[in-house]
């Protein structure tokens, strides 16, 4: 049954028709995701977390044990310890990250997390990452190929912050950084700068290296005093005070979404993704 709604969906796929009515229900029922993946979807775990649960023979698909290689389909039964699990409602969060509190789902050390900020039924998870001490915009979802997606420096999303440093920049060091920097990890891509005044700039990067914008200004022989994350691609923070969040609307996701639109979805690129550019 599944092989016969494959051949007919790949068919109506290069139709210039749009799915509609029980073609795109077929067409959902029969999207594949991985078993990891979908744990997560499901509020389980994080992916890490669902692949030792894999691992452990805790998780059936149909019956089955899973595998880490397995994918399932919307319609499988996916069960945890023998009770049946459902995939929940895709949740996008837009948080004002106040200082204090760490950018991950759990922490080691029973520090407050970003997660124990956003009061949802649903499991989201943040998008990259702030430093304790940084403040600012920042996307949580369950939404796991939007995510990578945004955190990938292929698709350039815009992650503009305003840095206040301990001295005075120089016109000729900022022109450094809108160059590009070199760091242990390799040049850094062109910046937009802004000096707003004295001390205080204005740093635009699509880049998503590990406290990469600190770094930056170590480079140029300066320490950061303040960081603040004023807007992640077109989202910024008005109307929420730190450590408030709100739901995004339906357009802002499409324009997410619309940011890191491509045919081919990029590969993962060692220390990018995922890692701390602040």
């Amino acid at each position: 049954m599944h092989a016969y709604w494959d051949r007919r969906i790949a068919v109506f796929r290069q139709s210039p028709i749009r799915a509609t009515g029980l073609y795109r229900r077929r067409a959902r029922d029969n999207q594949l995701m991985r078993l990891n993946a979908w744990l997560a979807r499901a509020g389980v775990a994080s992916r890490r977390k669902a692949d030792e649960l894999i691992k452990a023979g805790r998780v059936t698909v149909n019956g089955e044990p899973g595998q880490l290689n397995t994918f399932v389909r919307r319609t499988d039964d996916v069960r945890l310890d023998d009770r049946p699990l459902a995939m929940q409602q895709l949740a996008y969060v837009l948080l004002h990250k106040p200082a204090g509190v760490v950018t991950t789902a759990s922490d080691p050390q029973g520090r407050r997390t970003v997660v124990d900020l956003v009061d949802l039924p649903t499991r989201v998870v943040p998008v990259g990452r702030l430093d304790v001490d940084t403040t600012g915009a920042l996307v949580l979802t369950n939404d796991g190929e939007l995510a990578h997606r945004l955190a990938h420096p292929r698709y350039e999303i815009d992650k503009v912050y305003l840095v206040e440093t301990w001295q005075q920049p120089t016109d000729a060091q900022l022109e450094e950084l809108r160059r590009g920097v070199a760091l242990d990890d390799g040049q850094t891509s062109p910046a937009g700068v802004r000096r707003i005044d004295g001390a205080r700039i204005e740093l635009t990067i699509h880049e998503g290296r590990n406290r990469q914008v600190r770094r930056m200004l170590e480079a140029v022989g300066h320490r950061v005093k303040t960081l603040h994350r004023s807007r992640y691609a077109h989202l910024t923070l008005e109307g929420l005070e730190p450590g408030a969040w709100r739901r995004l609307e339906p357009l802002e996701v499409d324009r997410l979404r619309a940011a890191t639109r491509d045919s081919q979805p990029p590969g993962r690129g060692p220390g990018r993704a995922g890692s701390s550019p602040a």
